[in-house]
């Protein structure tokens, strides 16, 4: 897939666990992992203000386009 998440890097950047990101933007930790290992097939954007809200990022700062 030419979309890659990158936010188990701006996670250890922030040095944020997934336990406290999830709990700050209220979902589960095994949806949080579904995104984190680039498994999910959407993302609300309403999950993304909120992760970059937390992280203190811009959404390029978490996915990223790679042409295969």
């Amino acid at each position: 897939m030419p979309i890659i998440v990158n936010l188990d890097v701006m996670m250890a950047k922030r040095k944020i666990s997934s336990g406290d990101l999830a709990e700050k933007i209220e979902i589960t930790p095994a949806n949080l992992s579904i995104l984190k290992t680039g498994k999910a097939k959407a993302i609300r954007f309403s999950t993304l203000e909120k992760i970059c809200e937390e992280l203190d990022c811009q959404p390029g700062d978490i996915l990223e386009y790679n042409k295969e």
